[in-house]
């Protein structure tokens, strides 16, 4: 009996996340869906394409957050 795949399919794109020697040199660490992705920096990889969308999403909230901070401080 064949096994089925329940997973929906996904698409792989390419990434590198930024490298700078100092302050931006851990590894980053993503969870989708109790899924682990532990992405190296300054290193081109492939990862599924809602791991990029989990990525984009996270800087965007960090943008949105720092631009709160500007804006409270006056």
């Amino acid at each position: 009996m064949k096994k089925e795949n329940n997973k929906p399919q996904t698409n792989k794109v390419k990434i590198k996340l930024f490298y700078d020697g100092q302050r931006y040199t851990d590894d980053v660490t993503v969870i989708v869906n109790g899924e682990v992705f532990i992405i190296k920096r300054g290193v081109e990889v492939e990862v599924p394409d809602y791991v990029k969308s989990a990525l984009d999403n996270a800087a965007a909230q960090e943008r949105a957050a720092q631009k709160y901070i500007e804006f409270m401080q006056g």
